[in-house]
């Protein structure tokens, strides 16, 4: 995580040598602020972790291990360009830096019940303020009883949106036989 503090300082440093943050030259106190736009594939600074999720039809009942696809609503809350696939020009195979749905259950008071289940990249690169919606196939847990389904954002080999404090999105799902 100290490299990734380290890279996003010294892009944030880099972005406003060029002109290319903060606020727009105009002496403007009210202008609006320039998005930071990193076309170098690489982690997102700290600030870019800020997502809206809803879920608009989350099931609230489902069978056990049913594989259910849903709808997830993202809206980038940041000042940051998201890149879908982690930066303008990504050519590595291994999924670094794509910026993915996900989701985890959770038995009723809240602890982990499997950390990973589903996930589908972003379809499309999202200006701060833009919205899009995604499918997440999610399996049922294989026991009956009463569950959250919590989705977040995930950039691959960097962090999940709520470790940076952006909140997730949960459904009550009830499991049955």
């Amino acid at each position: 995580m100290r490299t990734g503090k380290l890279f996003a300082a010294a892009l944030a440093s880099a972005l406003l040598a060029a002109g290319c943050g903060g606020r727009q030259s105009g002496g403007n106190s009210n202008a609006t602020p320039t998005p930071v736009v990193s076309k170098t594939p690489g982690p997102l600074p700290d600030a870019a972790f800020k997502a809206q999720l809803t879920l608009p039809e989350a099931p609230a009942r489902l069978r056990a291990g049913q594989k259910e696809t849903i709808q997830v609503h993202i809206k980038n809350a940041s000042d940051v360009f998201w890149w879908s696939r982690g930066g303008e020009v990504n050519e590595r195979s291994d999924n670094w830096f794509y910026i993915a749905a996900a989701n985890r259950w959770l038995k009723a008071d809240g602890s982990l019940l499997t950390d990973m289940d589903g996930r589908y990249g972003i379809s499309k690169d999202l200006k701060p303020g833009e919205e899009t919606e995604v499918p997440l196939v999610v399996t049922a847990p294989k026991e009956p009883g009463e569950y959250l389904l919590e989705v977040d954002l995930v950039q691959e080999q960097v962090s999940w949106f709520s470790d940076k404090g952006s909140p997730t999105a949960r459904a009550k799902v009830t499991v049955v036989r």
